[in-house]
């Protein structure tokens, strides 16, 4: 008899990127809150509201802490988390009279702070003054803000299992073993994760490995109980029980650790009858890897900050800036197309950047002093320093270049490209996964260095970073798709095929007429893939957590030890220990 997994267990070797879509608790504490009742302290709440469709609107409220003016609120805040979207939250603190609900009309408004979920999850702890409606500070009233990401941070583990000297059941030759392995469910029902293969004539087997998924094996609890029975097969179904012994994941991982990863094989009816059993043999754990999931949450709440470049298209083709009809006219009333996609994207990415710096690139155009062509300059006009201070600094540096530079050709883009690589590159040698980049290029054509472009696009394919392109105008971009690897491998002029997908091309018009929110929801979907994609091949957790050792497999652990609490998702080396 041969079977496999109960639970759909096997799975591709190496670490496989989570969905991107994600569930985050938060978690509320306040300091310092003012007093509005005359007898005694304030009994605080917290109301949650969300920005949706122009208006706030609440969606959960805390309890009420009773007299008490630095409270920790028990109640949690579950939010579905998009990386995509800019999700603006308000948090309002009220004096509430009575039980908690979602009605504040009878309360007094203590204080009150505004964020994004980003900003929340970039720094997974904030602390905030709160404000009164004036603006001004409610005394010294502080809001703590705690962000964890509770999405099944899954995986799988192999395992490998074998035992020496069983009890022989067969009369004229040697038990065929099998062994079963049981999760125990919290109503004491057993669900079968695994059952190895029979080994024929054997009383010390050696059982293939298997892998089996961490939710399948114990529901993701490494101290949910284990049992694992061990048979002789027989042709018929009534298999003769030989023994059994109960463990845990956790238990595995440690025993593991120590070489001690072994278990007495007991029959209970012999142990009751027998003065003197011991066992009906030995089980032995000989091979444990842990293969993690990280998840792009994992990664920016480990520290991994992204880095934005912005490069923009000063070609000829754009138009005058002075005419209206130029795709660079600045109209007091109305952002340009460049502009509009500018803020869509920039006003997402800047809540992952601890500084708020972008790059600001352009490309096209005849600069001073003496009006050469450029297919990388600083729009700022600082070539030792291109950054801009958040995305009102870009917007700001672009309106001050589009006098002082005249609008000429081609439209090269490869230079740029290879500019944010040398930076990605840098980060690489790190060896950590602490810095990714995204470049934005904002044209109005097909590129016209394509050959260059493709090259610069494979070579950075193995480099943290991804591009996104947004075409401008009402060009034909059909050649620009290409360059987008939805529709197969993009290849270099030599052949060389991009380790895997890093641009996203967007034509803008066909968004032109919907909300910034969903262009930058349409522009960025693919970067939490596109980064854990990145750092999953190459075997790098989040920052914090454990480190790969030399010679581990891909996405691999050793799961010698188990993991410690408040360390989620931790990746420890890849080994294969044998027991004697």
């Amino acid at each position: 008899m041969s079977a496999g997994s109960e639970c759909g267990a096997s799975a591709a070797p190496g670490v496989v990127p989570a969905p991107c879509a994600s569930k985050v608790e938060l978690r509320l504490s306040c300091r310092h809150l003012l007093d509005r009742d005359p007898l005694t302290k304030s009994d605080p709440s917290v109301a949650l509201l969300l920005r949706s469709q122009g208006q706030w609107v609440q969606v959960d409220r805390t309890e009420v802490v009773p007299s008490c003016l630095h409270p920790a609120f028990s109640k949690v805040f579950t939010l579905d988390y998009y990386f995509e979207e800019v999700q603006r939250l308000r948090f309002e603190v009220y004096d509430s009279p009575g039980p908690s609900g979602l009605e504040c009309q009878d309360d007094d408004f203590l204080g009150g702070m505004e964020c994004t979920l980003g900003q929340i999850v970039a720094q997974k702890k904030m602390t905030r003054a709160l404000l009164l409606k004036s603006g001004r500070n409610a005394g010294k009233s502080t809001i703590t803000v705690i962000a964890e990401d509770i999405s099944t941070n899954n995986g799988y583990v192999e395992l490998s299992f074998r035992a020496r000297k069983l009890d022989d059941k067969d009369l004229f030759s040697k038990s065929d073993p099998f062994l079963e392995l049981y999760r125990v469910n919290d109503d004491q029902s057993e669900q079968l994760v695994h059952r190895t293969e029979v080994v024929k004539n054997n009383l010390s087997p050696a059982w293939e490995p298997f892998k089996v998924s961490l939710n399948c094996l114990c529901s993701c609890e490494e101290t949910r109980p284990l049992k694992c029975l061990v048979w002789d097969h027989d042709s018929r179904g009534k298999h003769d029980f030989i023994g059994e012994f109960a463990t845990t994941f956790a238990e595995m991982q440690q025993a593991f650790q120590q070489d001690q990863a072994q278990w007495d094989c007991v029959n209970a009816k012999y142990k009751q009858k027998k003065r003197n059993y011991k066992n009906s043999g030995v089980v032995i754990l000989a091979a444990l890897k842990l293969y993690r999931v990280h998840s792009f949450l994992d990664y920016i709440m480990g520290g991994c900050r992204i880095h934005c470049t912005v490069a923009i298209d000063f070609t000829a083709s754009n138009g005058d800036p002075r005419n209206s009809c130029s795709l660079h006219y600045i109209n007091p009333f109305q952002p340009n197309e460049y502009l509009q996609a500018l803020v869509a994207v920039g006003e997402i990415c800047q809540d992952y950047d601890s500084d708020k710096r972008f790059s600001a690139l352009g490309f096209g155009a005849r600069i001073p002093p003496k009006f050469e062509v450029s297919h990388d300059f600083a729009i700022n006009f600082n070539p030792e320093d291109d950054e801009c201070e958040g995305i009102q600094g870009v917007v700001e540096a672009y309106q001050n270049c589009l006098p002082r530079v005249q609008l000429y050709g081609p439209t090269n883009v490869a230079p740029i490209i290879s500019k944010v690589a040398r930076m990605a590159a840098a980060e690489e040698h790190t060896g950590e996964a602490s810095q990714y980049y995204i470049l934005l290029v904002l044209t109005d054509g097909v590129v016209t260095d394509m050959a260059d472009t493709r090259e610069a696009i494979v070579r950075a394919s193995h480099l943290p970073m991804s591009i996104i392109i947004v075409g401008v105008g009402n060009a034909d971009f059909t050649d620009m798709q290409t360059l987008d690897g939805d529709d197969g491998v993009l290849r270099s002029p030599r052949g060389e095929p991009a380790a895997r997908d890093i641009v996203q091309f967007v034509p803008f018009r066909e968004l032109k007429n919907a909300s910034p929110a969903a262009l930058a929801k349409c522009v960025l979907a693919e970067v939490p893939k596109q980064l854990v994609g990145y750092y999953s091949h190459k075997e790098l957790p989040p920052r914090g957590l454990s480190t790969h050792a030399q010679g581990g497999g891909p996405g691999s652990a050793p799961c010698g030890r188990p993991e410690r609490p408040g360390r989620p998702g931790v990746s420890p080396v890849s080994s294969t220990l044998g027991v004697p």
